[in-house]
């Protein structure tokens, strides 16, 4: 019996000092990994601002009636002035 109570313990030892080796190396893994993923966020590069969409050319005329009736609208509520809509009209039509 003493016999195998010894190699019962000794396994134990074997098994326990395996189960902490292993979690140590785990650990220390994922420790580097973390700091690896760290620096890798650090010298990422920026990505480009997004790019407005580019004009098809000059508004059309539909589009330039909506804005001068938008234009009359904030006239009519008191926004602008006589001066401020006579400025924002020549430059619809003009544009």
């Amino acid at each position: 019996m003493p016999g195998l109570l010894r190699g019962v313990a000794r396994t134990a030892v074997v098994a326990g000092t395996a189960t902490a080796v292993s979690n140590r190396v785990s650990r220390r893994q994922a420790g580097r990994w973390a700091q690896q993923d760290a620096q890798q966020v650090v010298y990422a590069e920026p990505a480009p601002p997004p790019q407005a969409p580019a004009q098809t050319g000059a508004p059309s005329m539909e589009e330039k009636l909506e804005q001068l009736q938008q234009l009359a609208a904030l006239k009519e509520k008191g926004v602008l002035t006589e001066q401020e809509f006579a400025a924002q009209k020549a430059r619809i039509l003009g544009g």
